[in-house]
């Protein structure tokens, strides 16, 4: 009872995807939803403009599964806000947003996580195949 009224209380988190996480999400059957809501309870998600863009290239040019799944993860994308990052590309565009909206990065890249660390933000990142865990 006590955790229920904390969570309610508290301001609601934001949530910055990047490429690698969206992807992770279809090749683990991850369901990004609920265990967003286990680690942090009500949260908003926001995609990078430039990762929808990211992922336009790789359903188009890319190879295989990774091609397959970026081709599907639109209508996953059509669920979240989409935000322009003023001119910043890629890992930029991600760190940009979370520094911009206090936001916390989900990411598997291990260079944009220690990229994250390094500006003092938070990531979430994929443990054992099959659960998100915050760092």
């Amino acid at each position: 009872m006590a955790s229920y009224r904390i969570r309610r209380n508290k301001a609601r988190k934001i949530v910055i995807l990047d490429s690698s996480a969206i992807l992770m999400l279809f090749e683990f059957s991850i369901n990004l939803e609920d265990e967003l809501t286990r680690l942090l309870g009500k949260c908003r998600i926001v995609v990078p403009k430039p990762i929808v863009e990211e992922l336009k290239f790789l359903s188009k040019n890319g190879k295989g599964r990774k091609k397959t799944f970026a081709k599907v993860s639109f209508e996953l994308i059509e669920k979240y806000d989409v935000v322009d990052t003023d001119g910043f590309k890629g890992d930029d565009s991600v760190l940009f947003l979370a520094k911009e909206l206090n936001g916390i990065v989900v990411t598997n890249d291990r260079e944009l996580r220690e990229r994250t660390k390094e500006a003092g933000l938070h990531t979430i990142f994929l443990r054992n195949k099959s659960k998100l865990v915050l760092d």
